[in-house]
Order: structure tokens, then C-alpha cells, then sequence
């Protein structure tokens, strides 16, 4: 396929301006091109066709089974997008007064109900743009928390297991806090005495995600919990995984005081290739008081902003929040009602069924009854036949699947984490477990047809480290330096090896 500046020639459009009797505005002489930009020149029906093309090599849920572990890329109702087109949600400013957008403002105040009931605690905040910001936010609500009460400067350490999602020691680390890490025993639980050794008078609180993204709920919780509590410090709920719990167990119930969920998640969201996302918050009452301003309020039957919090933490975003995301999501747990455990269930017995498919074709770390996903291991495979967990997903793609999340968490040396969410079928499930299994049998019987996936993809495997380091962003024109004549000489396994060191 042609980059669109190779289809380029002189003259031709794909569409004209009016042109106006209007003098030309004058330009400073500093932001004045000194030649006209290099843009395409093509003609409309040509950039339909281009814009096509790509988009026939993008792979989408809507094209495909995509298993990617702890990411949850469910399937989005098209219902969600005809109710969040309407006129009312849709053309709404965010600076319109209350009294113009008193459907939003309850559709906001509804959803955060929910979400203090699904969470088992008592207040919900709409404002983080997404699961990243929800814990950003959470860690600064534990901050303006026990400087309230004087012991901001004693405690200082968060703790962390060795299993958590990339997010939360960086927001540990932003929120100005000290990392402290934890150990998974040989259940795939916090391992209670290396806690034990770990949390005092300094502790401020714990990040996990339960089930741990390992697919494993924890089966210590309320110890743990107790273990936080009795030190004084707070429990913080990851709600990437949420999918696996909704309507089944709460939180709050086990003892979390901040819960963040990802509605892109848990709640279907098209969210492949950055956004929109949304990660609220849910807390305890003896949290409340610090939420974000301004907080979606209830008076009677109307709904205001609400700004007088004088120990709010503030604004931790723009406005109030991503509002489409609200509606889809909305939209989504209503079409549930009461029977939303039956998400879960779904997602839980999908991945079950899948496990038990695969568990004699890759190795299994934790024998055990996994929730919505579960994490295999190449490893028998790269020793015996130099078969990596990034072949396995290179591949993948030559069966039409998506690849699952690699070398992630970093306590299973080749990781294949595979979440195949509630709403594919047996035959989707079937045909996945087969591809696996093929897959396996291959690195025995050819290795090598592994080793070269894909094959039947528009570009071949390309060397990921070089790219990274080498990434050309800009269209050259008359310049295409051959960057692979400067690349180090290395083994082309040892790349593999890198990306999941």
C-alpha cells in the first residue's frame, strides 16, 4: 500500500474553500512559512479509498476476538451510541447553566448512585478522566485525609504488590509517597507475613487490584484489610478488573475505603488507541468530605454543582468529567438492571472454560479457579524449542486473533494474560483454544513458521527495539536513509528477550 504522499500529484483536491471578498489578515513576520507546506495533493474519491484501505487494516473488536488481559475490550452495544448521539446529551456546552442541563446533571447524579452501590461505599466522584487519574486522585484524597488529622508528614509509605498494573507505582510516586513492595506467595495471594513486616505507623495505605492481575481473587482480603486498618492506614481498590466481581462481592465490603473504576472497562467503552476513558471514584464517608469540587448534588427534584467543600483536594480535571463516557455507560448498566452479576459471571465462566482448554498446551503458575482472566506461561516452550510468548502472539495473528497482553505481570516468566470477557461465544472461545493449541504443537513440530509470524499480515515482524529507538514520524520526501545499515548488530532472539526482561 502507497503512503498517501506517494499518491500526491500536483494540482489535484479533495475538496475547494468558498472564497470570500475579505482583506488577508496580516501575519507576524516570525510565524509567516517561507514556502508553502508539503501537504498531499489527491483527489476525493482517492482519499476515501486511502482512509479506507487503513482502516481494513486496523483490527478492532468489532473485527475480532481480542483477549487482551486486564485491558477488558468488550464488545460496545451500538444502543450506547444512539443514546449518547441525542440531541440533548449531544450539543450540550460545558459551560451551559444548571437549569439548562438538568437531564445530564441527573443522569450524572443517577450514575453515581450506582456506583457507590456496586462499589458498597458511601460517595462517588465523576471527575478523573481515567483509571490513571482515579488513582492519582485516590492517593491525594489519603494525603488531604491525614493531613486533616495531622499525620501527613508520618506516613509516607504505600504499599504495592509485586503483581500491580504499571499505573500504580507512578502514581504512587506522583502523589509524593514512598514505594513499598510486597510479595506474591505461591497461591497467587499477598503473602501475609512479608505484609505483616511491611505495614506500621508509616504505612498510609495499600493499592491492589482484586481479583490481582494474575485472575486471582485474593483469598485473604479481610486480613489484609484488618492488617491496614489496625495500623491506621487506608485501603485503595485498582478497579481494572471489576468485570469479575459486579454484583457478586463489593469493595467496600471487603474493606476498601477508595475504589476508582474504569467505565471503559467495566462498562463498555470504545476505547482502543487512547480514549475517551473515565475513571470515577467511590469512597467512604470519612472520605467524602475531600472529594474533587464541584460534586453533582441533589436537591428535590432538581440537580446542581455543587462548590462549598472547603476540604475538597479541588478540580483534578477540566469541567466535570467525560460526559459521554457517563451516558454510555449509563446506558449500558440500565439494559443490565439487577441482573448485572450476570456480566460477571459470564466473563468469569468464559475464562474458566478457556483455562481449562489450555492449561496441558502452556504451563500454569497458580492451579487454581481463575475470575474473568487468567495468565499462562511459554516458558516450556522457549526452553524447548526457543519459542517465546512474542512468537506465540506474532502468530496469533496469522489465525485472525488478536494478541493477548505479554510478559505481563512480571512474576510469570512468558506471560500470555488472556481475558476473553463475557459477551464470545462458545465457537469464538473454540476457535481461540484451538489456534493456542496449534500454535504449541508448531513450536514442536516447525519451529521456525513461529518464529517468522505473522506471515499473511500486511507488514512482517518488525524489529520493535530498533523502531523505538530509531521511530521516523515524518514523511522524508527525497530522503529515505536506510536506518536498519546504522542499527548495532545483535542477536535478533536477544530483542525478543528484551521486551520482556
Amino acid at each position: 500500500m502507497k503512503l498517501i504522499y506517494e499518491k500526491s500529484k500536483p494540482g489535484r483536491r479533495a475538496s475547494t474553500l468558498p472564497r470570500h471578498d475579505l482583506p488577508l489578515p496580516e501575519l507576524p513576520e516570525d510565524l509567516r512559512r517561507s514556502e508553502p507546506a508539503r501537504l498531499p495533493e489527491v483527489s476525493e474519491p482517492e482519499l476515501v479509498r486511502h482512509f479506507t484501505e487503513l482502516s481494513t487494516r486496523t483490527f478492532g473488536i468489532d473485527t475480532g476476538f481480542y483477549p487482551l488481559g486486564s485491558c477488558t475490550m468488550k464488545h460496545n452495544p451500538r444502543v450506547n451510541e444512539r443514546v449518547v448521539g441525542l440531541p440533548g446529551f449531544r450539543d450540550l456546552h460545558p459551560l451551559q447553566e444548571e437549569g439548562g442541563a438538568q437531564g445530564a446533571l441527573e443522569l450524572m447524579w443517577r450514575l453515581q448512585e450506582i456506583l457507590a452501590e456496586i462499589a458498597g461505599l458511601q460517595a462517588v466522584s465523576l471527575q478523573p478522566a481515567a483509571g490513571s487519574q482515579g488513582e492519582l486522585t485516590g492517593l491525594l484524597l489519603m494525603r488531604a485525609y491525614f493531613a486533616d488529622r495531622g499525620e501527613n508528614e508520618q506516613r509516607r509509605k504505600i504499599v504495592i504488590p509485586d503483581t500491580a498494573h504499571g499505573t500504580n507505582p507512578a502514581s504512587v510516586t506522583m502523589a509524593g509517597y514512598e514505594l513499598t513492595k510486597v510479595e506474591t506467595n505461591a497461591r497467587g495471594n499477598l503473602e501475609l507475613a512479608d505484609l505483616r513486616a511491611k505495614v506500621d505507623d508509616e504505612t498510609a495505605g495499600l493499592m491492589l487490584t482484586n481479583p490481582s492481575t494474575l485472575g486471582l481473587f485474593d483469598e485473604g482480603i479481610e486480613e489484609v484489610a484488618a492488617i491496614f486498618h489496625d495500623a491506621g492506614g487506608l485501603l485503595y481498590y485498582d478497579g481494572a478488573n471489576l468485570n469479575a466481581v459486579c454484583g457478586i462481592s463489593r469493595p467496600g465490603d471487603m474493606g476498601f475505603d477508595i475504589v476508582h473504576f474504569n467505565l471503559h472497562k467495566t462498562f463498555s467503552q470504545p476505547h482502543g488507541g487512547g480514549g475517551p476513558g473515565g475513571g470515577p471514584i467511590a469512597v467512604s464517608d470519612i472520605l467524602e468530605p475531600f472529594l474533587p469540587v464541584p460534586v453533582v448534588a441533589r436537591n428535590g427534584e432538581r440537580y446542581r454543582l455543587e462548590y462549598d467543600r472547603p476540604k475538597s483536594i479541588g478540580k483534578v480535571r477540566g469541567y466535570y468529567g467525560p460526559f459521554g463516557v457517563f451516558v454510555r455507560s449509563y446506558a449500558y448498566i440500565r439494559s443490565y438492571g439487577p441482573a448485572l452479576r450476570e456480566m460477571s459471571e459470564a466473563a468469569v465462566l468464559n475464562a474458566n472454560y478457556l483455562l481449562a482448554r489450555l492449561r496441558d498446551a502452556y504451563e500454569l503458575h497458580y492451579d487454581r479457579v481463575c475470575m474473568h482472566e487468567f495468565v499462562l506461561s511459554a516458558r516450556q516452550l522457549r526452553r524447548e524449542h526457543g519459542i517465546s510468548a512474542l512468537d506465540v502472539a506474532k502468530r496469533l495473528m496469522d489465525y485472525g486473533f488478536h494478541p493477548p497482553t505479554i510478559y505481563f505481570p512480571l512474576v510469570v516468566p512468558e506471560a500470555l494474560m488472556i481475558e476473553p470477557t463475557e459477551t464470545e461465544t462458545k465457537e469464538t472461545l473454540d476457535a481461540f483454544a484451538d489456534a493456542m493449541r496449534a500454535i504449541a504443537r508448531e513450536a514442536a513440530d516447525d519451529p521456525e513458521v513461529t518464529k517468522d509470524a505473522p506471515h499473511d499480515r500486511p507488514v512482517r515482524r518488525l524489529d520493535e527495539v530498533l523502531a523505538a529507538k530509531r521511530a521516523v514520524i515524518r514523511y522524508g520526501f527525497e530522503a529515505h536513509p536506510d536506518l536498519r545499515a546504522e542499527a548495532p548488530r545483535r542477536e535478533p532472539r536477544q530483542l525478543e528477550a528484551q521486551k520482556g526482561a
